[in-house]
């Protein structure tokens, strides 16, 4: 009886210890657990439409070369794939969608890429956080040089980089006149023929942008009236203004978000 006893005894031995060397010989083999933590943005923040954004995040086993996919969700929905890049910490200038609305159930989103352990990913979702939307402020420009300013339009382009053409309407009748772009001269007593004037300017994609028409003379038959032709490569606006020693038309241009 005591040999069966310790025969058993000693094969249970056996087998426990045969389990505790394969168990350590696979221990071995068992890539670190990976981790990422996005550290901004986080509860509180505030993104707000048109801006570049960016994101910081901090990781454990994840190897500098490897990279890190970002989406942006509202309400558990991917609305914006906010790029794939390398573990370095920190991204820059992401452009936001341009159709992203405003709301509080915001996150980030981040998944590591080709982990080592595919059976062990390692992802991370922010706190909700909020977007909103920044209004371009108004030009509230009411004279200049003690003129009348009067806005009798307001257009929109999508690229802050915009030509001008100007020419004289109607009857070519000596007027001279300077267009201003936001209080600043970038046609300065310029005589008005059939003959188109060129010039580029860059608009601030922050703000609406006024350019008006200063009249230095009335010509023979007032007032001094310009056409206008406005592009931006994409699209083109056509526009008349008229201006006087007493009063300035003007039009108001923002960037599309």
């Amino acid at each position: 009886m005591k040999a069966k006893v310790f025969l058993l005894l000693t094969v249970f031995t056996c087998l426990i210890g045969n389990l505790s060397f394969a168990g350590e010989k696979s221990n071995t083999n068992v890539a670190p657990r990976s981790s990422i933590e996005i550290t901004y943005p986080n509860k509180g923040t505030v993104w707000n439409i048109p801006q570049s954004v960016e994101i910081l995040w901090e990781t454990a086993n994840i190897a500098d070369t490897k990279s890190i996919r970002f989406f942006l969700t509202r309400d558990d929905m991917v609305v914006q794939e906010l790029g794939s890049f390398k573990n370095t910490g920190s991204y820059t200038n992401i452009e936001l969608a341009k159709n992203i609305g405003e709301g509080d159930k915001y996150q980030v989103v981040g998944i590591e890429l080709f982990p080592d352990d595919k059976f062990q990913i390692a992802k991370f979702a922010t706190p909700y956080f909020s977007i909103k939307k920044r209004e371009a402020p108004t030009v509230e420009r009411m004279d200049f040089a003690g003129r009348k300013i009067s806005y009798t339009k307001e257009l929109q382009f999508k690229n802050k980089e915009i030509t001008v053409n100007i020419w004289d309407h109607g009857t070519q009748d000596n007027d001279i006149v300077s267009i201003y772009l936001n209080g600043l001269s970038v046609v300065t007593k310029h005589l008005l023929t059939y003959n188109k004037k060129s010039f580029t300017v860059h608009l601030d994609p922050g703000k609406k942008n006024d350019l008006f028409l200063y009249a230095h003379n009335l010509g023979k038959f007032p007032p001094n009236t310009v056409s206008i032709e406005i592009t931006d490569g994409s699209t083109s606006e056509n526009i008349i203004l008229n201006s006087d020693l007493k009063s300035c038309e003007a039009v108001l241009i923002s960037v599309a978000e």
